[in-house]
Order: structure tokens, then C-alpha cells, then sequence
């Protein structure tokens, strides 16, 4: 099947690299036009590059309101509509809730949640006028189970799947044929992963080939997580709302804690 999502127009938030970078590719693949946001330039400008016209960067921190009605303004100024939004930038820090600071707690609560409250509230409008849309939050494994050494990144990503029925809720009761999902990986072979697991451990992931990451250290490729983005974004999913949905390669299915990295994806 081809053109799952043509002519829809798409906003991908950390889209320069992991799961943003990997599900603008699908999305451009099966034919929608994308927005790709990141505070990385040099990783958005080339993306961009490979993706051709059916793609634009734009430098965006999505903890900032102002910027997201830029955003949200160019988009509809230069394609008319936004059909599709995924809430995907996220950050982490590596500490337990002893160990975390308010400026740390702060720092990531603005990002992963404040981030996606900006996201949902500025694009619900603009999905409105478009006569309807799907809202994609990427939030994670470390909202559904307890991971005391990422105390401040648990927090924040439960607070996404709570706004995300919230989101769907509203829209419903309103009428709005906006649909608004989160799903949630475990562990996922992406850079911010990669950072993690040499900090806490000094492993190189880089010198691992894809298929003993994920036999190994159970973790799944941003192409999976992208799989499922893009179904979430087509009509496919149309009867899907308000759901948390787990990609975990089973994760959820076991009474065993997650490792080090379950959980942390984008």
C-alpha cells in the first residue's frame, strides 16, 4: 500500500533525529508534506535536503508559546491546512528523584510536557479549520512503570498521556473529528539512547549492529516506532482515540523491570 497519508500536512516535533527524523521519513514516503521542527539546524537542514520538497525545517524550541504560533501560522500561510501533529522532541536527565533538581525538573517538564500542551493547544484550531485531524504524542514505557533512576522524564511523559485523553476527550465533546493518541515505547536504538547507556554504563552503541541491539538489549529501531506513527497519522486508524499504546517488544507483557534505557526513545 502507497499514499497512506497523501495530502495531508504534517508538523514532526524533534524531527532531526531517532524517532522524529524516522517518522518524517515515512510520512514524506507515503506522500504528505512535513514539517520538520528541532532546535538542532544543522540535523534539521539535512533532512530536509534528503527528504526534497515535500519537506521544510524550521528551527523551533517547542517549550516556547510564541514559537508555536509561528509555526502553526507559516503551515497553514504556506500549505492552507495541518492535518497531522507529532509531539515527539523530548529530553532526559539520568537521576533519581533525591538527585534531581528543580532546574532540572523545570527543564524537563517545559520540554516533554509543556512542549506537548503547546503543540495540542495551537494545532486543535488549526486541525478545526482543516476539518479534522490526528494528533500523534510520542510518550514512553517510563509513563506506565516505575523507573526511579528517571525520576523528572516519568513525570513528564505520564503527564503526556494523561493530556492526550484530556485532548481526545475535549474533542469529542466538542465534536471535533480530531483524534488524539499517545504511544509508548520501551527501549529504541536512537542518539538520545545512545548518550544514555554510555554515560550510565560506557557502552558504546554505536559499534553494535542493529540486530544484537534488539536481541540483546531488547530495544526497537526508530522505524518501528515510525510504523506506528504513520498508522496513527492515515486514515487507517480513524476508530483509534484517546488510546495509550504500547511498543515495547513486550516490555509491558513481563513482571521483569525495564533496563537502564526502558522507556527512553526519541
Amino acid at each position: 500500500m502507497t499514499g497512506r497519508v497523501e495530502g495531508k500536512v504534517a508538523i514532526v516535533t524533534g524531527a532531526a533525529s531517532g524517532i522524529g527524523a524516522a517518522s518524517a521519513r515515512r510520512l514524506v514516503a507515503e506522500g504528505a508534506r512535513v514539517l520538520l521542527s528541532d532546535v538542532n539546524g544543522k540535523g534539521l537542514a539535512k533532512l530536509a535536503a534528503e527528504l526534497g520538497e515535500r519537506a521544510e525545517a524550521r528551527v523551533h524550541d517547542v517549550a516556547d508559546e510564541a514559537g508555536w504560533r509561528e509555526l502553526v501560522a507559516h503551515v497553514l500561510a504556506r500549505e492552507g491546512r495541518l492535518d497531522v501533529l507529532v509531539n515527539n522532541a523530548g529530553i532526559v536527565v539520568r537521576a533519581n528523584v533525591e538527585e534531581t533538581t528543580l532546574e532540572q525538573w523545570r527543564r524537563i517538564q517545559s520540554v516533554n510536557a509543556e512542549g506537548v500542551f503547546l503543540g495540542c493547544k495551537h494545532a486543535l484550531p488549526a486541525m478545526r479549520g482543516s476539518g479534522g485531524g490526528s494528533i500523534i504524542n510520542v510518550s514512553s514505557l517510563a509513563a506506565l512503570r516505575g523507573t526511579p533512576i528517571y525520576a523528572a522524564y516519568s513525570a513528564s511523559k505520564g503527564a503526556v498521556a494523561a493530556l492526550t485523553k484530556t485532548v481526545a476527550m475535549h474533542c469529542l465533546e466538542r465534536g471535533d473529528p480530531i483524534r488524539c493518541n499517545s504511544i509508548h515505547p520501551g527501549g529504541v536504538n536512537t542518539p538520545m539512547v545512545h548518550a544514555v547507556v554510555k554515560a550510565s554504563s560506557g557502552l558504546d552503541m554505536t559499534a553494535l549492529a542493529p540486530e544484537v541491539i534488539r536481541r540483546d538489549m531488547g530495544m526497537g529501531e526508530a522505524s518501528d516506532i515510525a510504523n506506528l506513527i504513520l498508522f496513527l497519522a492515515s486514515d487507517e486508524s480513524g476508530y483509534i482515540n484517546g488510546a495509550e499504546l504500547c511498543i515495547d517488544g513486550g516490555l509491558t507483557a513481563s513482571t521483569a523491570q525495564p533496563g537502564q534505557a526502558g522507556g527512553i526513545a526519541s
